[in-house]
């Protein structure tokens, strides 16, 4: 790999990825095992070791109720990965097809989708994510639908642009003439010509799911503790910032490395795929 940027972010994302997967595998298939094994139960308290700093038992010490903070980082990447996953998932199946249809509509199908599309874009992502979760709960699926609702105006918008100057192309004309089906125009001669945007700005809010999910989390609006996620410890660790400077650090660079990596990757694929740079947006 020529390019040292996407190099560091592929090797972040990739290792971010398969650490979510152990912590799947080791959770829900092998009952902790493996973590037990190598390092200790995420979810185990233990007061006599309470805010223990970083040793070769703890590499990164403990947090207020005795519990390793390497094993629950851990743990807590799965629960930033999957909610990322899920979420940029769902806006992108959505706010594709919203954008691809009102493309090929336009007139009254576009006037419509696109006056829904701006009335989610007049909120920012995050309060409107915030408002939902208070309607909606707590959990796994309601954070992934919150953020995946609030997201769905990027996939939108970008795809719409591009379906706007690809459904003009001699191809697509000629496709229409010889009768195929509207689904068949849009998934086989529109959509795969949209592809580029849509994968740079799906990465690019991976990264800001994953905030999104620490931020909201450390509000108190994301999933129930006491699964661990890095929003709830940096927030628990509030109280501990003087006397175990540990327990913020550790969950603070595991958010920012993981961000790093994703926009390092998203830079780097826009910058291969798209040298003119109109990949799309990147602001929320």
């Amino acid at each position: 790999m020529s390019d040292p940027a996407m190099a560091l972010g592929a090797l972040i994302v990739v290792g971010c990825v398969l650490l979510a997967m152990f912590s799947i595998v080791d959770e829900f298939v092998l009952n902790g095992l493996l973590i037990k094994t190598l390092l200790h139960d995420p979810y185990v308290l233990h007061p006599e070791n309470r805010l223990v700093s970083p040793s070769l038992a703890h590499p990164f010490g403990t947090d207020e109720q005795g519990r390793d903070i390497l094993a629950r980082v851990i743990y807590g990447t799965r629960t930033s990965i999957v909610v990322g996953i899920g979420a940029v998932t769902f806006a992108g199946v959505v706010g594709v097809t919203v954008g691809l249809v009102t493309a090929y509509y336009g007139g009254l199908v576009d006037n419509v989708g696109m006056r829904a599309v701006d009335v989610l874009l007049a909120f920012p992502a995050i309060l409107l994510a915030i408002a939902l979760l208070a309607s909606l709960g707590r959990g796994f699926s309601s954070i992934i639908l919150a953020l995946g609702i609030a997201f769905i105006p990027l996939f939108a918008r970008i795809t719409r642009s591009k379906a706007l100057s690809v459904k003009s192309e001699e191809y697509v004309t000629a496709a229409e003439v010889m009768g195929y089906p509207t689904r068949n125009v849009l998934r086989d001669e529109i959509l795969p010509n949209c592809v580029t945007p849509i994968i740079v700005q799906a990465t690019f809010s991976l990264a800001v799911a994953i905030i999104a999910e620490a931020g909201l989390s450390f509000l108190g609006l994301g999933v129930t503790p006491p699964t661990p996620t890095w929003g709830i410890m940096l927030s628990t660790s509030q109280e501990y910032i003087d006397s175990a400077w540990w327990y913020s650090l550790f969950p603070g660079l595991a958010i920012m490395t993981t961000v790093l990596g994703f926009n390092l990757l998203g830079d780097s694929i826009r910058d291969a795929l798209d040298p003119q740079g109109d990949s799309g947006e990147r602001r929320l």
